[in-house]
Parts: C-alpha cells; sequence; structure tokens
C-alpha cells in the first residue's frame, strides 16, 4: 500500500502533539485519548509510519487535529503571526526606505521621489557578482550537508573523522570510510549519488535551491508586491507535488482541497513551525539591499502560505539578515543583530538566535558551541523545527565571523537539517564574500555553473545567469 510522507493522519497526529506542548496549549488529555485508542507517535525522521492505521484511528486522528487546534495558546501574545502584531512587537522593527512601487509611482508622476523624514534612502542594488556569490553559496553549503541529512550528529564527525576531514574542511567522501561505519550510519539514500566528493557533477536537484527559484518566478511574474496567493497560484503551475515536504505538502494538499492562504498554514499542519519557510527567504533579502523591513514584509507574504510564528520569524530574520548583507557594508554581526529587530525579541526564536550567538562568542571550540545547542534543544524539538535550525545557523556565522568555508563547514557540522543550514549559510558568506573568485575553486569548480532542477524552465541554468535574473528583480517594482 503506498504510504505517503507527511500527510497521512496517523503520522500527523504525533507532531501535533508536540507542536502544541511548545507553542502554549495543553494537549495532553487529547494525548491520553490517542494512546489509549491505540495510537503511536510521530514517525522518527521520515514522514510516514510503516503500516497503514484503521479506518477508525485514522477518523480519530483527524477529528483530535481538529480539537487540538482550538485550544488556546498562552504564547498567543507574545509570538503573533499577522505582520501588524509582529512589527508591535518589535521595538526596533526596522525603518522602511518604502517600496520600489510607491517610489516608482512617485518618480513617475513627477520626478524625483521626494526623502522620507529619518529614512534613510538605500543603497544601490548589490552586483551580479555579489548574487552570483550568493547563489553559489547557497549551492555549496547545501550540497555539503546533503549526504548526511537526517544522520545524528555523532555519526556526522564519526564520517568525517574517519577520512580526516573533521574538522570539516571539504566534502564528505565515501573512500576511506570503514564499512562498518557505514552500515551502522548510512548517507543520506536520495543525496549520496550525487552529493559525495567523489561524484559530484553539477548541483544535484534540491528544495533547497528549488524554493529561491520560485521566488525568482514569484517577482518576475507579480513584483515585489506579490500576495500569498500569487506565491500558492505559482506552487500550484511551477512545483511537483512531490518535491514538497512537511510543511510546504501539507499546504499544497490544503489548496487543492479548495482552503485559501493562510488557513493553509494552520489546517491540519505540524509541520508549521519547521524549517521550510527559511529555506525559501533569500531571494527576498537578495533584492532588497539595504532595506531589511521590505525584505522581511516580503518574506512574511510568502512565509505565511505554510508557516505560523517561529516559523515565519525565521524566514524573516534570513530575509532582513541578507538585505543588510546585500549592501556591503556590514559585517557578519549587524547583519545577524539586523536580522533580529523583525523577530519578536519574547519569542522561543529570538530566545534561541541570542544564546547561539552569544555562545559562539564565548567558546573557541565551535564543538562545544554545538553541544550545549544540542543540548538544549533536541529533547524539545524535531530536527527540522526552524527554532533549533536558525539558532545554529546564527551561531555557524558568528564563530566563523562570516568567512565562508568556515560558516558552510560549521553550519553542516552542527547537524539536525544539514542541507538547508549550510545552504543558508552559505548564502550569507557568500553575498559578504561579494565576488564568485572569492569562494575557493575547491567548493565551487565541481558545480560546474549548473543547477538541475524540475522548476519551470531553470533546469540546467547556470548560477552567473540566475545572477543577472536576480539582479534584474531589484530594479523594478
Amino acid at each position: 500500500m503506498l504510504r505517503l510522507t507527511w500527510v497521512q493522519p496517523e503520522d500527523l497526529i504525533g507532531h501535533e502533539l508536540r507542536q502544541a506542548s511548545q507553542d502554549g496549549r495543553e494537549p495532553k488529555a487529547i494525548a491520553a485519548r490517542w494512546t489509549t485508542a491505540g495510537g503511536g507517535e510521530a514517525p522518527l525522521t521520515a514522514g510516514a509510519s510503516p503500516t497503514p492505521a484503521s479506518r477508525y484511528l485514522r477518523q480519530l486522528a483527524e477529528d483530535l487535529l481538529d480539537e487540538l487546534a482550538d485550544l488556546p495558546s498562552s504564547l498567543a501574545d507574545e509570538e503573533p503571526t499577522d505582520l501588524d502584531g509582529i512589527k508591535s512587537a518589535c521595538t526596533n522593527w526596522p525603518l522602511s526606505a518604502g517600496s520600489r512601487a510607491a517610489g516608482a509611482a512617485r518618480v513617475g508622476a513627477g520626478g524625483t521621489p521626494p526623502a522620507r523624514a529619518g529614512v534613510p534612502t538605500p543603497p544601490s542594488a548589490t552586483t551580479p557578482q555579489h548574487l552570483e556569490a550568493a547563489w553559489l553559496g547557497r549551492a555549496v553549503g547545501c550540497l555539503l550537508g546533503k549526504p548526511v541529512e537526517k544522520l545524528p550528529l555523532e555519526a556526522i564527525r564519526q564520517l568525517a573523522r574517519s577520512t580526516g576531514n573533521w574538522p570539516l574542511t571539504t566534502y564528505f567522501t565515501a573512500r576511506g570510510v570503514p564499512p562498518e561505519l557505514l552500515t551502522a550510519h548510512p548517507w543520506n539514500r536520495r543525496s549520496a549519488a550525487t552529493s559525495l566528493a567523489e561524484n559530484i557533477d553539477g548541483m544535484p536537484e534540491d528544495d533547497d535551491l528549488n524554493y529561491p527559484l520560485l521566488n525568482l518566478l514569484v517577482l518576475q511574474r507579480h513584483g515585489s508586491a506579490f500576495t500569498t496567493t500569487d506565491v500558492a497560484r505559482t506552487w500550484l503551475d511551477e512545483l511537483p507535488a512531490g518535491r514538497t515536504f512537511t510543511a510546504e505538502r501539507i499546504a499544497y494538499r490544503n489548496l487543492l482541497s479548495g482552503l485559501e492562504p493562510p488557513h493553509t498554514a494552520r489546517h491540519r499542519n505540524p509541520f508549521r513551525e519547521w524549517i521550510g519557510a527559511l529555506i525559501r527567504a533569500d531571494v527576498h533579502g537578495w533584492t532588497n539591499p539595504g532595506d531589511p523591513a521590505a525584505a522581511a514584509e516580503q518574506a512574511h507574504r510568502d512565509a505565511t502560505l505554510t508557516h505560523t510564528a517561529n516559523g515565519v520569524y525565521a524566514a524573516m530574520f534570513a530575509a532582513a539578515t541578507l538585505a543588510t548583507a546585500a549592501t556591503g557594508e556590514h559585517d557578519i554581526h549587524a547583519c545577524l543583530r539586523t536580522g533580529l529587530t523583525v523577530v519578536p525579541p519574547r519569542s522561543r526564536l529570538a530566545r534561541a538566535v541570542r544564546h547561539a550567538v552569544r555562545l559562539a562568542g564565548e567558546h573557541d571550540d565551535f564543538d562545544t558551541v554545538v553541544d550545549e545547542l544540542h543540548a538544549v534543544h533536541s529533547p524539545t524539538y524535531h530536527w527540522v523545527h526552524a527554532v533549533p535550525n536558525t539558532a545554529l545557523i546564527a551561531a555557524a556565522l558568528t564563530h566563523a565571523n562570516g568567512d565562508f568555508p568556515g560558516s558552510v563547514c560549521r553550519a553542516v557540522s552542527g547537524g539536525w537539517d544539514t542541507d538547508s543550514n549550510g545552504a543558508t549559510a552559505g548564502s550569507v558568506a557568500g553575498l559578504l564574500a561579494g565576488h564568485p573568485a572569492a569562494l575557493p575553486d575547491r567548493w565551487t569548480a565541481p558545480l560546474k555553473n549548473r543547477l538541475a532542477t524540475s522548476v519551470g524552465d531553470f533546469d540546467g541554468i547556470g548560477f552567473d545567469a540566475l545572477a543577472h535574473l536576480t539582479h534584474r528583480e531589484t530594479h523594478r517594482p
């Protein structure tokens, strides 16, 4: 029988019970009803349990998912999802330079738009070379993390040490790994054939690159004033359902069932605070250099198709950080501080990022930082949740001082969602590096300036071409 990942109610209920305990709801009574009826816990790593549930148990799971959604949350005021609520909670929300659409309208009506009091004029858009470095950085970090995705932290360390690649300095390899170690900790099944040093031949397809491509399409078709519905339509037109996972797969299913945003993010979606929206945020930051507020607002409109609260904040944080890095005028520490200005300061994500940055500044050994982050977050959060992964990204960038190889290697070496963390860290550090030539050839040469994807007409496109397409979107409303 076909067992689809991330959609069966009997597999979702365990995740939703865990989500409820994290976001201030009280799920114990509902959890007791589920276990008394014979329901199991959520699958540990994959998204589907091996055998189907009975018709009764599946119906009960659906009913309990709806009951859980109706429970009140004690964190509702501290962790809003609506943009006005987020802005109200953020006492240091960055001043916006205004939308390009508004600016273009004022220019068309009578020349140079008047300066707004107290609002700085954004610097000129970042160059195609900056953007090529960002695209390459995202690909490199993703590729480094692909073969060890889903593996526990200690397995990653053992595999790298067995080939003399610890601390990480290059791509993983199977050459020299003891067979018994590979038996105990096999590489990621889907990725091993295309992401180990001995078999990399261009950048293979990955959702961490597919979503930036989709957002590039959104901007090309709808401009920076796109709506969440525009994002949804683009997905239905261009994104194969089988290329979606977790919150994105649930939202996709909800769209096909006739639900509309933002309800698509909430209906029977226990993954709405996981990392999916974060990995979609880069283009919003890249195309708003010097305007972190605009970048964060774009990321919010994108993220709320699939996510709520901390899942949305992670995307806004990444977008604002990248918009600040895109000016070429700030170091990584200033970029991360700006990223936090768009995150409600009392939220779990803000507290986790602040803690991670502090740890990275206190310890010379990054393994110590990682061990402390895992001790704090692993007992509570799934390995794909936005809170621990965003914290790890911030720690890696801080500890490496924004250096490109150091950032991607630290992000991947910290475990959890390795390819996504490497991708975001690589995007930020690549943008800060400012030029493809600033990225070591040992990292970029295997990509062969070629990206595989099932999105639109992008399959086989070069990163230089993507950079020019992205640069074009910084100049139009």
